[in-house]
C-alpha cells in the first residue's frame, strides 16, 4: 500500500481496492490511513457512524500490508503474541465495552504491538467518549491514540455507489432516478446496497423497469422496516 490509494467506484461488500471510491467526504481520512508508516506510536483509531465505510477502508489497509483484520469480540480467543508480530486491524471496538475479557485482550495486544512497533488500526462506531470502556488502562491507551472520523458519504460518493450497484445487477436506470434517490435515501453505504437490492426484487416482481413510482414505494417500505 505504498502507492497512492486511488479507487474507482465503490462496492463496500467486495472490500477490494478497485471497489472503493474517494470523494471530498472521505479523502482526508483515506490519506490518514494511507500514511500508516507515520502514525504516532504506530496506531490509529478510525471512527464513524454505521454505513460510513469504515470496514471497507480497514480491510483495504489490512490487505495492502498483509495484515490481519478481526472483530474486537474475537480477541479473547486469538493468539495475541502471534498477532502482534504483524499489522493488525481490530474492528468494532465500541462493541467490546463492558466485556472484560475482550477489553483485557485488546489492552494486551496494544502493549505487545507497541513493543514490536507494528501498526495497529482500530475502528469503532460513533465517538470514543460514548463507548463506556470499563478497563481504565485500555481507556487511557485509546484516549492517547490519534483519532480520525469518517463522515457519512456525500452525494458524489453515494451516486457512484448507486451507479455501481445498479450496473452490477445489470439494471438500467435513468440519471434522474439517481438524483431522486439521493434526495430521499439514508446517508449510508449499507442503505444504498439494501435499496438497490429491494428495487431489483420489486422490478422482478412487477416485470417492469425501475422508475420514480417504484422507487417511492421501495423507499417507503424500507423506512417502515424495523431496525
Amino acid at each position: 500500500m505504498a502507492e497512492q490509494l486511488v479507487f474507482n467506484l465503490p462496492l463496500e461488500t467486495a472490500f477490494g481496492r478497485d471497489d472503493y471510491f474517494i470523494s471530498d467526504s472521505n479523502k482526508m481520512v483515506v490519506a490518514a490511513v494511507e500514511n500508516w508508516p507515520n502514525w504516532p506510536q504506530n496506531k490509529l483509531l478510525l471512527c464513524g457512524e454505521a454505513g460510513a465505510g469504515k470496514t471497507h477502508l480497514a480491510h483495504i489497509w489490512a490487505s495492502g500490508i498483509s495484515g490481519t483484520a478481526l472483530n474486537g469480540t474475537d480477541l479473547p480467543s486469538a493468539d495475541l503474541d502471534q498477532l502482534a508480530i504483524g499489522a493488525v486491524c481490530v474492528e468494532n471496538i465500541h462493541s467490546i465495552a463492558g466485556q472484560g475479557a475482550a477489553e483485557t485482550a485488546l489492552f494486551h495486544l496494544h502493549n505487545l504491538m507497541q513493543q514490536h512497533q507494528t501498526p495497529l488500526l482500530m475502528t469503532g462506531q460513533g465517538v470514543l467518549a460514548g463507548w463506556g470502556i470499563g478497563l481504565p488502562d485500555l481507556a487511557s491507551r485509546l484516549s492517547g491514540t490519534n483519532i480520525v472520523f469518517l463522515p457519512p458519504p456525500d452525494d458524489a460518493l453515494l451516486a457512484a455507489v448507486l451507479v455501481k450497484l445498479f450496473d452490477d445487477r445489470q439494471l438500467r436506470v435513468e440519471p434522474g432516478l439517481i438524483t431522486y434517490l439521493l434526495k430521499r435515501m439514508e446517508r449510508s453505504l449499507g442503505h444504498a446496497r439494501a435499496l438497490v437490492a429491494a428495487l431489483d426484487r420489486q422490478a422482478w416482481q412487477d416485470k417492469r423497469p425501475i422508475g420514480v413510482t417504484m422507487a417511492r414505494k421501495v423507499l417507503e417500505s424500507l423506512q417502515q422496516e424495523p431496525e
